[in-house]
C-alpha cells in the first residue's frame, strides 16, 4: 500500500484522456450546423447526421470516463489518506 505511484500515474493519463476527449468534443462540435436542415441537399442532412453521431459517441465516452476518473480519484485519496495516517501514527513509535 506505501506505493501509489502506480496507480497515481494511471490516473493522470485517464485524466488527459478525459481533457483530449473535452476538446475533441469541442473541434466537432465548432463543425456543426445549428440549423435543423429537413429538406435540401443530401450532403448537408449526412453531413449534419455524422456530426451529431460523433458528438453522441464522444459524450457517451466523456461521461463514462469522467464518472471512472472521479470514483478512482476519490479512492486513490482515500489510500494516500490511509498511508499518511499510518505513516504519522507509526513516526512516534520509532
Amino acid at each position: 500500500m506505501s506505493n501509489l505511484t502506480p496507480y497515481a500515474i494511471a490516473w493522470g493519463l485517464l485524466a488527459l484522456i478525459v481533457i483530449f476527449l473535452a476538446f475533441w468534443r469541442r473541434h466537432v462540435a465548432s463543425q456543426e450546423d445549428d440549423t435543423l436542415h429537413v429538406t435540401g441537399p443530401e450532403t448537408v442532412l449526412s453531413q449534419q447526421m455524422t456530426v451529431a453521431r460523433k458528438l453522441e459517441l464522444i459524450d457517451r465516452w466523456g461521461k463514462a470516463l469522467t464518472v471512472v476518473l472521479a470514483i478512482t480519484g476519490l479512492i486513490l485519496a482515500v489510500l494516500y489518506g490511509m498511508y499518511i495516517w499510518e505513516a504519522t501514527s507509526r513516526a512516534g513509535l520509532a
